[in-house]
């Protein structure tokens, strides 16, 4: 970890470490967006990401997902380096995303859009074609798809197109097509934004739901403390793109220098 770094007691605790950041480093010009960052996730955790706006948190998702190449350090995912692969090798290595700017496709339907996402485990090609296996794999695909709309409890409107969806159903609607490319660490961008508190408490059930129900890791950003706070196993914080604290989430909150920087007193 990088010198400064508060660590509760635990973080070196004998759980498989799943993914693992070494001294993540990216530059735009000038400014340093991601600081010489380095930390470990263990497997089955929920790993929440705080901090300031403008503390680095997306672009180390973007480090963490092949959308940014890192100027420096290296990102390992079990046994797998994930550095300088792009995103979609990324997600066929079994990590996946939502963005804190919705990206779904807009014209095409939920049904649609959650399909299009099983592409990197799908396996049809011209010859599977000729002998009919091409059909038998989209009939999984779209039973898979059908599934996925159930559990986030969109079935109903799978026709629908995605862009008219409301805000928060388009969120629901990227957390299915995050969880079709059949991930084993899923990284979540800002997912209560625009929630209101009832629909906050039922994330936090619903991730908890998704982690167990699909064997899943979860890394979240997110800026709803009380959110984070209850739903993460530990919580790291990001100040000018550096790694202050990183810990159990009662132990950070009294961090000195996270209060300083991001909770306030």
């Amino acid at each position: 970890m990088n010198s400064g770094v508060t660590l509760s007691k635990g973080d070196a605790g004998s759980a498989e470490v799943l993914l693992d950041a070494q001294h993540l480093t990216r530059r735009f010009g000038g400014l340093v967006a991601v600081n010489d960052v380095s930390f470990q996730v263990r497997r089955g955790e929920v790993f929440g990401l705080i901090g300031p706006n403008g503390a680095g948190k997306t672009t180390l998702f973007n480090l963490m997902t092949g959308l940014t190449p890192p100027s420096s350090g290296t990102l390992r995912f079990g046994n797998t380096t994930l550095t300088g692969l792009a995103p979609h090798q990324v997600a066929a290595e079994g990590v996946s995303r939502t963005f804190q700017n919705i990206r779904l496709f807009g014209p095409l339907s939920a049904l649609e859009n959650i399909k299009i996402a099983q592409h990197c485990r799908t396996q049809a090609g011209l010859w599977t074609g000729i002998f009919g296996r091409a059909r038998a794999e989209e009939r999984r695909v779209e039973q898979r798809a059908w599934e996925l709309l159930d559990l986030v409890g969109l079935a109903d409107r799978a026709g629908e197109q995605a862009r008219n969806f409301s805000y928060g159903d388009q969120r629901r609607l990227e957390i299915a097509r995050a969880l079709a490319t059949g991930p084993r660490v899923l990284l979540l961008d800002e997912p209560a934004a625009g929630m209101n508190t009832s629909e906050k408490g039922a994330l936090t059930s619903f991730i908890r739901e998704v982690r167990d129900r699909f064997d899943l890791t979860v890394l979240v950003i997110e800026h709803h403390v009380p959110l984070v706070m209850n739903l993460c196993d530990r919580v790291a914080v990001l100040n000018f793109g550096q790694l202050i604290a990183v810990g159990d989430p009662e132990r950070v909150q009294k961090d000195p220098k996270v209060i300083e920087a991001y909770l306030g007193s």
